[in-house]
Protein backbone atom coordinates (compact mmCIF):
# COMPACT_ATOMS: atom_id res chain seq x y z
CA UNK A 1 0.00 0.00 0.00
CA UNK A 2 1.48 3.35 -1.09
CA UNK A 3 -0.06 6.22 0.90
CA UNK A 4 -3.43 4.48 0.80
CA UNK A 5 -2.91 3.02 -2.71
CA UNK A 6 -2.59 -0.74 -3.11
CA UNK A 7 0.64 -1.82 -4.79
CA UNK A 8 -0.13 -4.86 -6.88
CA UNK A 9 2.61 -7.28 -7.83
CA UNK A 10 2.06 -9.68 -10.72
CA UNK A 11 3.06 -13.32 -10.23
CA UNK A 12 5.84 -12.91 -12.77
CA UNK A 13 7.21 -9.84 -10.94
CA UNK A 14 6.92 -11.56 -7.54
CA UNK A 15 8.89 -14.53 -8.82
CA UNK A 16 11.60 -12.20 -10.12
CA UNK A 17 11.74 -10.25 -6.85
CA UNK A 18 11.90 -13.42 -4.74
CA UNK A 19 14.72 -14.69 -6.96
CA UNK A 20 16.66 -11.47 -6.30
CA UNK A 21 16.24 -11.90 -2.53
CA UNK A 22 17.22 -15.60 -2.63
CA UNK A 23 20.30 -15.11 -4.82
CA UNK A 24 23.36 -14.81 -2.56
CA UNK A 25 25.17 -12.94 -5.31
CA UNK A 26 22.57 -10.18 -5.58
CA UNK A 27 23.78 -6.70 -4.60
CA UNK A 28 22.41 -5.77 -1.19
CA UNK A 29 20.81 -2.62 -2.53
CA UNK A 30 18.74 -4.77 -4.92
CA UNK A 31 17.81 -7.17 -2.10
CA UNK A 32 16.35 -4.54 0.22
CA UNK A 33 14.55 -2.81 -2.64
CA UNK A 34 12.90 -6.14 -3.57
CA UNK A 35 11.97 -6.75 0.08
CA UNK A 36 10.24 -3.36 0.24
CA UNK A 37 7.97 -4.29 -2.67
CA UNK A 38 7.31 -7.85 -1.44
CA UNK A 39 6.38 -6.62 2.03
CA UNK A 40 4.20 -3.94 0.51
CA UNK A 41 2.40 -6.52 -1.65
CA UNK A 42 1.81 -8.65 1.46
CA UNK A 43 -0.08 -5.78 3.07
CA UNK A 44 2.47 -4.61 5.66
CA UNK A 45 2.45 -0.97 6.74
CA UNK A 46 5.33 1.46 6.35
CA UNK A 47 6.67 0.88 9.89
CA UNK A 48 6.82 -2.91 9.41
CA UNK A 49 8.44 -2.48 5.98
CA UNK A 50 11.08 -0.17 7.47
CA UNK A 51 11.93 -2.83 10.07
CA UNK A 52 11.86 -5.67 7.58
CA UNK A 53 14.09 -3.98 5.01
CA UNK A 54 16.28 -1.96 7.35
CA UNK A 55 15.61 1.29 5.48
CA UNK A 56 14.13 4.71 6.17
CA UNK A 57 10.59 5.90 5.54
CA UNK A 58 11.63 8.05 2.58
CA UNK A 59 13.49 5.10 1.03
CA UNK A 60 10.38 2.91 1.35
CA UNK A 61 8.22 5.51 -0.36
CA UNK A 62 10.81 6.21 -3.05
CA UNK A 63 11.12 2.56 -4.16
CA UNK A 64 7.39 1.90 -3.92
CA UNK A 65 6.84 4.79 -6.29
CA UNK A 66 9.66 3.63 -8.57
CA UNK A 67 8.09 0.17 -8.80
CA UNK A 68 4.67 1.65 -9.56
CA UNK A 69 6.08 3.67 -12.48
CA UNK A 70 8.89 1.47 -13.83
CA UNK A 71 8.30 -2.03 -12.53
CA UNK A 72 11.03 -4.47 -11.46
CA UNK A 73 13.49 -2.97 -13.94
CA UNK A 74 13.28 0.35 -12.10
CA UNK A 75 14.38 -1.32 -8.85
CA UNK A 76 17.46 -2.82 -10.47
CA UNK A 77 18.62 0.40 -12.10
CA UNK A 78 20.16 3.44 -10.44
CA UNK A 79 19.33 6.76 -11.92
CA UNK A 80 22.26 8.48 -13.54
CA UNK A 81 24.00 11.07 -11.39
CA UNK A 82 26.01 14.07 -12.50
CA UNK A 83 29.54 13.06 -13.36
CA UNK A 84 32.62 14.29 -11.57
CA UNK A 85 33.62 17.86 -12.15
CA UNK A 86 35.93 18.28 -15.08
CA UNK A 87 39.56 18.22 -13.98
CA UNK A 88 41.35 21.53 -13.74
CA UNK A 89 43.39 22.39 -16.77
CA UNK A 90 47.19 22.52 -16.82
CA UNK A 91 46.98 26.30 -17.07
CA UNK A 92 45.15 26.60 -13.74
CA UNK A 93 47.57 24.19 -12.07
CA UNK A 94 50.57 26.12 -13.36
CA UNK A 95 49.02 29.39 -12.19
CA UNK A 96 48.53 28.06 -8.66
CA UNK A 97 52.10 26.73 -8.50
CA UNK A 98 53.56 29.98 -9.80
CA UNK A 99 51.53 32.08 -7.36
CA UNK A 100 52.58 29.86 -4.46
CA UNK A 101 56.27 30.11 -5.33
CA UNK A 102 56.56 33.73 -6.31
CA UNK A 103 53.91 35.78 -4.52
CA UNK A 104 52.30 36.44 -1.17
CA UNK A 105 48.61 36.72 -0.34
CA UNK A 106 47.06 40.20 -0.30
CA UNK A 107 47.22 42.14 2.94
CA UNK A 108 49.54 41.48 5.85
CA UNK A 109 49.43 37.67 5.74
CA UNK A 110 52.92 36.19 5.52
CA UNK A 111 52.13 32.98 3.63
CA UNK A 112 49.51 31.30 1.52
CA UNK A 113 46.76 29.17 3.00
CA UNK A 114 44.58 26.88 0.92
CA UNK A 115 41.41 28.99 1.45
CA UNK A 116 43.29 32.19 0.52
CA UNK A 117 44.71 30.66 -2.65
CA UNK A 118 41.34 29.14 -3.57
CA UNK A 119 39.66 32.55 -3.23
CA UNK A 120 42.24 34.30 -5.42
CA UNK A 121 42.30 31.59 -8.10
CA UNK A 122 38.55 30.96 -8.09
CA UNK A 123 38.81 27.22 -7.43
CA UNK A 124 37.98 24.95 -4.49
CA UNK A 125 40.13 24.52 -1.41
CA UNK A 126 40.46 20.79 -2.12
CA UNK A 127 41.78 21.59 -5.61
CA UNK A 128 44.47 23.84 -4.16
CA UNK A 129 45.44 21.16 -1.65
CA UNK A 130 45.58 18.53 -4.40
CA UNK A 131 47.87 20.73 -6.53
CA UNK A 132 50.15 21.46 -3.58
CA UNK A 133 50.45 17.77 -2.75
CA UNK A 134 51.25 16.91 -6.35
CA UNK A 135 54.07 19.46 -6.50
CA UNK A 136 55.34 18.95 -2.95
CA UNK A 137 54.47 22.50 -1.87
CA UNK A 138 53.95 23.26 1.83
CA UNK A 139 53.68 27.04 2.21
CA UNK A 140 52.54 26.67 5.85
CA UNK A 141 55.90 25.18 6.87
CA UNK A 142 59.40 26.63 7.20
CA UNK A 143 62.76 25.15 8.08
CA UNK A 144 65.49 27.01 9.94
CA UNK A 145 69.00 27.31 8.59
CA UNK A 146 72.21 29.26 9.02
CA UNK A 147 75.08 29.26 6.55
CA UNK A 148 78.50 29.59 8.05
CA UNK A 149 80.70 32.46 6.90
CA UNK A 150 83.78 31.04 8.59
CA UNK A 151 86.74 31.47 6.19
CA UNK A 152 88.17 28.20 7.53
CA UNK A 153 84.89 26.34 7.09
CA UNK A 154 86.19 23.78 4.60
CA UNK A 155 89.31 22.94 6.62
CA UNK A 156 87.43 22.62 9.91
CA UNK A 157 84.73 20.56 8.21
CA UNK A 158 87.24 18.08 6.77
CA UNK A 159 89.04 17.87 10.10
CA UNK A 160 85.91 17.05 12.12
CA UNK A 161 84.28 14.75 9.56
CA UNK A 162 87.62 12.93 9.31
CA UNK A 163 87.46 12.23 13.05
CA UNK A 164 83.91 10.87 12.69
CA UNK A 165 84.56 8.70 9.66
CA UNK A 166 88.05 7.48 10.52
CA UNK A 167 88.74 7.87 14.26
CA UNK A 168 92.43 7.68 15.15
CA UNK A 169 93.60 4.44 16.74
CA UNK A 170 94.51 4.50 20.44
CA UNK A 171 92.52 7.72 20.90
CA UNK A 172 89.10 8.83 22.10
CA UNK A 173 86.93 11.09 19.96
CA UNK A 174 84.52 13.02 22.17
CA UNK A 175 81.82 15.45 21.07
CA UNK A 176 81.38 17.90 23.95
CA UNK A 177 78.80 20.62 24.56
CA UNK A 178 76.40 21.93 27.16
CA UNK A 179 72.61 22.22 27.08
CA UNK A 180 71.90 25.24 29.21
CA UNK A 181 68.77 26.55 30.93
CA UNK A 182 66.89 23.25 31.07
CA UNK A 183 63.74 24.18 32.98
CA UNK A 184 62.07 22.08 35.64
CA UNK A 185 58.47 22.56 34.53
CA UNK A 186 55.45 21.33 36.44
CA UNK A 187 52.05 21.47 34.72
CA UNK A 188 49.23 23.29 36.50
CA UNK A 189 46.82 20.36 35.97
CA UNK A 190 47.28 16.65 35.22
CA UNK A 191 47.03 15.75 31.53
CA UNK A 192 44.58 13.28 30.02
CA UNK A 193 46.00 9.93 28.87
CA UNK A 194 46.22 8.72 25.30
CA UNK A 195 43.13 6.88 24.09
CA UNK A 196 41.67 5.68 20.81
CA UNK A 197 40.77 8.68 18.69
CA UNK A 198 42.46 11.19 21.02
CA UNK A 199 46.08 12.06 21.67
CA UNK A 200 47.40 12.63 25.17
CA UNK A 201 46.98 16.14 26.54
CA UNK A 202 49.01 18.59 28.60
CA UNK A 203 48.08 22.00 29.92
CA UNK A 204 49.62 24.89 28.01
CA UNK A 205 50.66 26.66 31.22
CA UNK A 206 53.17 25.48 33.79
CA UNK A 207 55.03 26.31 36.99
CA UNK A 208 58.77 26.94 36.87
CA UNK A 209 60.92 25.35 39.55
CA UNK A 210 64.37 26.45 38.41
CA UNK A 211 66.90 25.40 35.80
CA UNK A 212 69.97 23.26 35.34
CA UNK A 213 72.70 22.95 32.70
CA UNK A 214 73.75 19.60 31.30
CA UNK A 215 77.36 19.16 30.24
CA UNK A 216 77.72 16.10 28.02
CA UNK A 217 80.44 14.27 26.13
CA UNK A 218 79.49 11.72 23.48
CA UNK A 219 82.05 9.04 22.63
CA UNK A 220 81.48 8.75 18.88
CA UNK A 221 83.05 5.28 18.70
CA UNK A 222 81.10 3.61 21.51
CA UNK A 223 78.02 5.85 21.60
CA UNK A 224 78.25 6.23 25.39
CA UNK A 225 77.55 9.57 27.05
CA UNK A 226 79.22 11.20 30.03
CA UNK A 227 76.94 13.80 31.59
CA UNK A 228 76.94 16.15 34.53
CA UNK A 229 74.20 18.57 35.61
CA UNK A 230 75.43 21.85 37.06
CA UNK A 231 73.81 25.03 38.24
CA UNK A 232 75.68 27.38 35.89
CA UNK A 233 77.62 27.09 32.64
CA UNK A 234 80.69 29.23 33.24
CA UNK A 235 84.29 28.23 32.57
CA UNK A 236 84.57 26.96 36.16
CA UNK A 237 81.81 24.39 35.58
CA UNK A 238 83.29 23.49 32.19
CA UNK A 239 86.67 22.75 33.74
CA UNK A 240 85.00 20.64 36.44
CA UNK A 241 83.31 18.67 33.69
CA UNK A 242 86.58 18.22 31.79
CA UNK A 243 88.13 16.85 34.99
CA UNK A 244 85.23 14.41 35.30
CA UNK A 245 85.72 13.26 31.71
CA UNK A 246 89.48 12.95 32.24
CA UNK A 247 88.93 10.38 34.98
CA UNK A 248 87.35 8.08 32.36
CA UNK A 249 90.24 8.34 29.86
CA UNK A 250 92.45 5.24 29.87
CA UNK A 251 96.11 5.89 30.54
CA UNK A 252 98.12 6.67 27.43
CA UNK A 253 95.14 7.52 25.26
CA UNK A 254 94.90 10.76 23.33
CA UNK A 255 91.60 12.69 23.42
CA UNK A 256 90.19 14.54 20.43
CA UNK A 257 87.45 16.87 21.71
CA UNK A 258 85.02 18.41 19.24
CA UNK A 259 83.53 21.61 20.66
CA UNK A 260 81.77 24.70 19.36
CA UNK A 261 82.89 28.32 19.63
CA UNK A 262 81.10 29.23 22.85
CA UNK A 263 83.26 31.70 24.78
CA UNK A 264 83.51 29.37 27.79
CA UNK A 265 85.37 26.80 25.67
CA UNK A 266 88.08 29.36 24.84
CA UNK A 267 88.44 30.96 28.27
CA UNK A 268 92.06 31.54 29.38
CA UNK A 269 91.58 29.18 32.35
CA UNK A 270 90.37 26.49 29.96
CA UNK A 271 93.41 27.04 27.78
CA UNK A 272 95.58 26.62 30.88
CA UNK A 273 93.80 23.34 31.65
CA UNK A 274 94.41 22.09 28.10
CA UNK A 275 98.06 23.09 28.32
CA UNK A 276 98.34 21.01 31.49
CA UNK A 277 96.74 18.07 29.67
CA UNK A 278 98.69 17.93 26.39
CA UNK A 279 97.07 14.63 25.38
CA UNK A 280 93.87 16.62 24.83
CA UNK A 281 93.35 18.28 21.43
CA UNK A 282 90.35 20.53 20.77
CA UNK A 283 88.76 20.71 17.33
CA UNK A 284 86.45 23.72 17.01
CA UNK A 285 83.44 23.57 14.72
CA UNK A 286 83.08 26.39 12.16
CA UNK A 287 81.09 29.39 13.35
CA UNK A 288 77.31 28.95 12.95
CA UNK A 289 77.79 25.23 12.36
CA UNK A 290 77.03 23.60 15.71
CA UNK A 291 75.16 20.90 13.72
CA UNK A 292 78.61 19.41 13.12
CA UNK A 293 78.80 18.56 16.82
CA UNK A 294 77.51 15.00 17.22
CA UNK A 295 76.35 15.45 20.80
CA UNK A 296 73.62 17.79 19.53
CA UNK A 297 71.82 14.66 18.33
CA UNK A 298 71.81 13.29 21.88
CA UNK A 299 70.45 16.60 23.19
CA UNK A 300 67.65 16.46 20.61
CA UNK A 301 66.77 12.91 21.65
CA UNK A 302 66.81 13.87 25.33
CA UNK A 303 64.49 16.82 24.68
CA UNK A 304 62.03 14.89 22.53
CA UNK A 305 61.86 11.67 24.55
CA UNK A 306 62.24 12.89 28.12
CA UNK A 307 62.05 16.65 28.66
CA UNK A 308 59.30 17.97 26.38
CA UNK A 309 56.50 15.99 28.06
CA UNK A 310 58.12 15.64 31.44
CA UNK A 311 56.66 16.96 34.68
CA UNK A 312 59.27 18.05 37.21
CA UNK A 313 58.42 19.47 40.62
CA UNK A 314 61.99 20.48 41.47
CA UNK A 315 65.41 20.86 39.90
CA UNK A 316 66.57 17.75 41.73
CA UNK A 317 63.74 15.75 40.17
CA UNK A 318 64.77 17.09 36.74
CA UNK A 319 68.43 16.19 37.28
CA UNK A 320 67.53 12.68 38.43
CA UNK A 321 65.43 12.17 35.29
CA UNK A 322 68.30 13.36 33.06
CA UNK A 323 70.78 11.07 34.82
CA UNK A 324 68.44 8.10 34.41
CA UNK A 325 68.05 8.86 30.72
CA UNK A 326 71.83 8.96 30.29
CA UNK A 327 72.14 5.65 32.14
CA UNK A 328 69.50 4.06 29.89
CA UNK A 329 71.33 5.38 26.81
CA UNK A 330 74.58 3.85 28.03
CA UNK A 331 72.94 0.47 28.59
CA UNK A 332 72.34 0.16 24.85
CA UNK A 333 74.77 2.60 23.21
CA UNK A 334 74.83 3.13 19.47
CA UNK A 335 78.06 4.23 17.78
CA UNK A 336 77.76 7.53 15.95
CA UNK A 337 77.80 7.22 12.15
CA UNK A 338 78.43 10.24 9.95
CA UNK A 339 76.86 9.92 6.50
CA UNK A 340 77.63 12.97 4.37
CA UNK A 341 81.09 13.45 2.87
CA UNK A 342 82.82 16.85 3.09
CA UNK A 343 82.41 17.17 -0.70
CA UNK A 344 78.63 16.75 -0.45
CA UNK A 345 78.37 19.24 2.40
CA UNK A 346 80.52 21.84 0.66
CA UNK A 347 78.43 21.50 -2.50
CA UNK A 348 75.23 22.05 -0.50
CA UNK A 349 76.70 25.08 1.26
CA UNK A 350 77.81 26.49 -2.08
CA UNK A 351 74.29 26.11 -3.47
CA UNK A 352 72.91 27.84 -0.38
CA UNK A 353 75.23 30.81 -0.80
CA UNK A 354 74.37 31.05 -4.50
CA UNK A 355 70.65 31.17 -3.72
CA UNK A 356 71.14 33.82 -1.03
CA UNK A 357 73.32 35.90 -3.38
CA UNK A 358 70.67 35.72 -6.09
CA UNK A 359 68.10 37.21 -3.72
CA UNK A 360 70.15 40.31 -2.99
Amino acid sequence: MLNGIIVKVKPKDRAQLEAVVADRNSPQKHVWRARIILLTADGFGTAEIMRGSGTSKTAVWRWQERFMTEGVAGLLRDKTRPGRLAPLGAEVEARVVQATLSSKPPGETTHWTAPAMAKVQGISVSSVQRIWRKHGLQPHRTRHFKLSNDPEFANKLRDIVGLYVNPPEHAMVLSIDEKSQIQALDRTQPGLPLKKGRCGTMTHDYKRHGTTTLFAALNVVTGKVIGRCMKKHRHQEYIRFLNAVETTVPAGKHVHAIVDNYATHKHPKVKEWLAAHPWWTCHFTPTSASWLNAVEGFFAKLTKRRLARGVFRSVEELKEAINRFIAETNQDPRPFHWVKTPKQILAAVKRGHQVLDSLH
